[in-house]
Formats: structure tokens, C-alpha cells, sequence
């Protein structure tokens, strides 16, 4: 069952703490290899990709117009490390626990690293 909730800074706080414990993140990519992303509801002409701190989480919502896509670990170290990097310079947002609802934060890759600091 899910921990995720309506208060979107819970489940903010949430990805940080189980991403950590686990050393994982999940996004969604579909067997073309390409990773979900899709406009951003909350900044005009921006871009986020969404990660999910359990699979479970991520796998809700792969249906409808999202059903090609599957749960996809990185490792935190991967994620940090990496995707924050190259989503920084593509100036990409990222989502993070979006409940089933789609509501989640969208913030800035430099963002996302500060919460592990």
C-alpha cells in the first residue's frame, strides 16, 4: 500500500527518506528506452520527468497513455550523481512522488540535490 498522500511536501519528504534508506529511485521508461517525461503543469513551457522513491508508487501509473512504460530503478548515487546533472543542463524538472492523483512537487534538479544535503 502506498504511503503517499495529498500533502505533496510529505511526500517530498518521503522520497528523500526512502530513496536514501534504499539507495534507489524509480522512473518510468518504456522498452525503447526512453524515460517519461511531459510538460509540466505547473511552469509554462517547461518539462518534468517524474521519480517515484518506491516502484509500487511509480507503477500506478503506468496505464492509459502511460502503459508502454514500466518501473525503472536508478541508484540514488546514479540519480544524483548523473540524471541531476544532465537534467540541470536540459533545464528539466523533476517530479517527485507524484500520488495517483499526478499532484506532486516540480522542482529544479539543483533543488532536488539540496534535499540530500
Amino acid at each position: 500500500m502506498s504511503n503517499l498522500t495529498a500533502d505533496v511536501k510529505k511526500n517530498t519528504a518521503l522520497f528523500v527518506k526512502e530513496s536514501q534508506k534504499s539507495e534507489t529511485v524509480w522512473g518510468l521508461c518504456n522498452a525503447q528506452g526512453q524515460w517519461l517525461s511531459l510538460d509540466s503543469s505547473e511552469f509554462e513551457e517547461s518539462e518534468v520527468m517524474p521519480f517515484w522513491s518506491q516502484a509500487d508508487d511509480a507503477q500506478v501509473h503506468c496505464l492509459e497513455e502511460w502503459a508502454d512504460f514500466k518501473p525503472t530503478k536508478l541508484t540514488l548515487e546514479e540519480f544524483v550523481e548523473d540524471w541531476l546533472t544532465t537534467l540541470a543542463e536540459d533545464e528539466v524538472l523533476i517530479g517527485l512522488n507524484w500520488n495517483s492523483e499526478l499532484e506532486g512537487d516540480e522542482l529544479e534538479p539543483k533543488a532536488v540535490l539540496e534535499l540530500y544535503l
